[in-house]
């Protein structure tokens, strides 16, 4: 080894040691007689001292070259730091090694991206990107990926200790399109012929469960090409298990110890188990979503039935017509949110299909006082704010539209304000559960219903019946596990009964030769004993993102791509050689 000991372990039991230290030079003073070096590893900092009488002469004049991002090899003595010179931010603040043995690894051109520049002070991240082995040398970046590590492993070893196999799926498989595009391969030897890369392991795990393998997990790469945002990529990573002979209870009993264990682990938090759960129906009723952020309150209110009762014409008409009126109490909000400061509430909604924001302000007496008030009976308005529980200066905040319109507006709106308002503590967690999702949605465009969760969900038995009368009352036994209103994980129970599975496929559209083409090993081996099963994935980018307080999931990942699906570091997606394409049988049209 080059080095006894790393940068962030020498401490004061290590004083009149020798010892050797290989790093970075994150920062260089030169103080005249010699020169001061904070020397940089992914374990820490220590301060390295080329003085007299410790140092020779050749050495000093040598250091004096020494710039940001060099690699050196130091050795030396460990000491104490002079009085009134501890450094109490850094663990090795106590000593420094005062150096008498020196070696220059490599040198570093002046760097675009500076390991050590505060968080103000960062280039964009386009920069950092196309720097990424800069980047990477970043102290947050490093603990960022340090987190990752011990969450995963964490996981390994908390389904490891209840009796699961970690089975590999394979990355090349067969395209069969049911939820996001495809990304695909083409094959050299089937010209013309095509593998997918996985979107899920999905279809082999449930193999696995048929295959008798009653317990399996992994780390698994996925792939999905679709549109990216900033807790979204191309490629991720996702912790996946399956479980047989078992029903919805027991996946998210699992995931509940995992959940207590990491968040006692990471965060020292004591997590309180079961986890909370609420139904897909009271999510969307509540807060206008499922994956609702539980840190605080500022719930949905429908106010349907008495806008009907109003002269409010925007009011009155969306309320006979079918539509809803629902609304948010901002407490204290009209001392918050001036005329204008509403105005661009107004504005923010309209992208979520809102034609505009009605508004109440609470004023001292209780009263609610607004521009629309004389549409309004004292009475009407009285039990509006009781409806609403008003107070004064509160602000009551109203949008008249169809369910879906009302509910993504007013989530996004309550998103907005809960976080403006500092409704909660960024650095608190909540976690809960959300099940019994809807088995389908309807397509207004296509005319036909699509799986709400994937088409080998299975319905809730006591609903069976309700997928030859009515597909859209029919509930899943489906479960999202939700951190601070962020989907962390999703599953589902699936269908084992053939029968079910081909009656599914029929509402979807999804004929027998079009399944069996698509599904046919699936189908087949439905037939051949299938066990009862369910499983569950993990969302491991957006757990690190969530554990680590972070806001862009590309801070999650060692290389990310960006919003275009490029990495700016490698210049992927490239061009290929024409004899590579021909190779292949594909010929490119631009």
């Amino acid at each position: 080894m080059l080095r006894t000991h790393t940068c962030g372990e020498l401490r004061r039991e290590h004083i009149g040691k020798e010892a050797t230290l290989c790093g970075w030079v994150d920062s260089y003073r030169d103080h005249g007689g010699g020169l001061f070096v904070d020397l940089r590893d992914r374990y820490g900092m220590t301060q390295v001292v080329f003085n007299p009488p410790d140092t020779s002469q050749p050495i000093i004049d040598e250091s004096k070259q020494l710039r940001a991002e060099y690699v050196i090899q130091v050795t030396g003595k460990v000491a104490e730091r002079p009085s009134g010179m501890a450094n109490s931010r850094l663990a090795t603040g106590d000593i420094e090694l005062r150096v008498t043995g020196f070696k220059l690894l490599n040198k570093s051109l002046t760097p675009p991206v500076s390991p050590n520049a505060h968080a103000q002070d960062m280039p964009n991240e386009e920069l950092r990107l196309e720097h990424r082995y800069l980047d990477l040398r970043r102290p947050a970046m490093q603990q960022t990926l340090m987190l990752r590590d011990r969450l995963i492993k964490g996981m390994r070893d908390h389904f490891a200790n209840l009796n699961f196999i970690d089975v590999e799926t394979p990355i090349l498989g067969r395209s069969t399109p049911e939820g996001a595009r495809d990304y695909l391969v083409p094959s050299r030897v089937s010209r013309g012929s095509f593998y997918a890369l996985p979107q899920s392991p999905q279809l082999y795990k449930q193999i696995l469960m048929m295959a008798g393998y009653d317990r399996y997990v992994q780390v698994a790469r996925c792939f999905r090409d679709e549109d990216l945002r900033a807790d979204r990529q191309p490629e991720f990573t996702q912790l996946d298990l399956e479980m047989s002979f078992i029903d919805s209870d027991d996946v998210m009993g699992v995931i509940d110890g995992l959940v207590q264990k990491l968040a006692k682990q990471e965060l020292g938090l004591d997590v309180k188990l079961p986890l909370p759960r609420i139904t897909y129906d009271e999510a969307m009723e509540r807060f206008g979503h499922d994956a609702p952020d539980l840190r605080f309150g500022l719930e949905l209110v429908d106010c349907t039935d008495l806008a009907a009762k109003s002269d409010f014409r925007v009011f009155s008409s969306v309320a006979t017509s079918g539509g809803k009126v629902r609304a948010i109490n901002a407490k204290k909000g009209g001392e918050n949110y001036s005329r204008r400061g509403i105005d661009e509430l107004t504005e923010f909604v309209k992208p979520f299909g809102a034609k505009g924001l009605a508004w109440f302000k609470v004023e001292a007496d209780g009263t609610l006082q607004s521009t629309i008030a004389k549409n309004f009976k004292p009475e009407l308005l009285k039990e509006i704010g009781t409806r609403l529980k008003a107070e004064p200066g509160d602000l009551l905040l109203f949008v008249a539209d169809t369910w879906k319109v009302t509910c993504k507006a007013l989530y996004a709106l309550r998103q907005k304000i809960g976080a403006e308002m500092k409704l909660y503590d960024p650095k608190t967690m909540n976690f809960s559960w959300v099940v019994e999702f809807p088995m389908f949605d309807f397509d207004d465009e296509e005319k036909r219903w699509v799986a709400m969760h994937h088409p080998f969900t299975s319905p809730r038995d006591q609903d069976f019946g309700l997928l030859d009368t009515d597909p859209g009352a029919c509930r899943a036994k489906a479960y999202d596990l939700v951190i601070n209103g962020s989907e962390a994980g999703g599953g589902t129970i699936r269908i084992h009964d053939p029968g079910i599975q081909q009656k599914v496929f029929s509402l979807l559209g999804i004929d027998e030769k079009t399944a069996e083409e698509r599904f046919g090993f699936l189908l087949r081996a439905l037939k051949y004993g299938a066990p009862p099963h369910g499983g569950i994935a993990l969302g491991i980018d957006r757990w690190v993102m969530l554990f680590g307080g972070l806001d862009n999931i590309r801070d999650c990942i060692a290389f990310p791509k960006t919003q275009r699906a490029s990495d700016l570091m490698t210049g992927a997606p490239g061009d290929v050689e024409t004899k590579q394409l021909k190779e292949l049988g594909i010929k490119v049209e631009l």
